[in-house]
């Protein structure tokens, strides 16, 4: 990313994300406060050169919580606001979202990205951005996945 950068400077860059809800066995959704914000937020991250979707969700879930999941179905596909970083960099995410199932794994901050990884009820979720809310509403909907098209 930084080479590309240094190509780009700091105009927008679109770039692949994908987003895990993931439920456990009594329905509850895995969630992270994140160490940036310092806000509860659904799992995710940016692919890597080469990888399919699907893996990377599993990949970001596994070293985001310590939670190996399967990905069951895509859920919605979701374009995010233009990002401005302190630096400058702007980017946009085209985030697909999968409903996972948790396989193993205690809940726990695997990395630097996590301040607190918890399993929470639909009816005890903590403050989460209005999108990311969205995101765990379209998981529990069984159905075709959500994507917007304004006609």
């Amino acid at each position: 990313m930084q080479s590309l950068r240094q190509q780009l400077g700091h105009h927008l860059l679109l770039c692949p994300g994908v987003c895990g809800l993931v439920f456990d066995s009594h329905g509850r959704v895995l969630l992270n406060r994140r160490t940036d914000t310092g806000r509860w937020a659904v799992l995710g991250g940016m692919l890597d050169p080469g990888e399919d979707p699907a893996t990377a969700v599993v990949r970001e879930v596994l070293e985001e919580t310590g939670v190996q999941v399967a990905p069951e179905r895509i859920t919605g596909v979701y374009l995010t606001p233009v990002i401005t970083y302190p630096n400058g960099d702007q980017t946009q995410y085209i985030v697909t979202a999968f409903r996972c199932r948790a396989i193993t794994g205690e809940p726990h901050p695997a990395d630097d990205e996590s301040f607190e990884v918890r399993y929470f009820a639909l009816d005890e979720l903590p403050p989460l951005s209005d999108t990311h809310r969205m995101r765990i509403e379209h998981a529990m909907k069984d159905g075709p996945a959500y994507f917007a098209w304004p006609r």
